[in-house]
């Protein structure tokens, strides 16, 4: 199953997360090691939130991962969610279907 943990972002959004910006992108490349993160990143230009993309049985995860990111922790993000993402086209997708 792949579940999306979407960030909306706060006020000043790139400026402020630059401080926070290092341990973030570790606490990523962490995610993906262990298989969890598939992929991440900032949406719009400017950026207007992010989108990352998780590959596991729950949304525990992903929800681990908001709670501990130094984004979320320091406000930089103004709010955030988890959504289950029923993938069913491409290579990767978790419940491939042809019809």
């Amino acid at each position: 199953m792949h579940f999306l943990l979407i960030y909306e972002a706060g006020q000043d959004y790139v400026a402020r997360r630059a401080q926070y910006r290092a341990v973030h992108l570790q606490l990523a490349w962490q995610a993906v090691e262990r298989g969890e993160l598939v992929l991440g990143g900032a949406v719009g230009d400017p950026p207007e939130g992010s989108i990352l993309l998780f590959s596991g049985s729950s949304p525990a995860t992903a929800e681990a991962f908001a709670r501990a990111d130094p984004y979320v922790i320091n406000g930089v993000v103004k709010s955030w969610r988890v959504a289950p993402w029923n993938t069913v086209v491409g290579h990767s997708a978790a419940n491939p279907f042809r019809g």
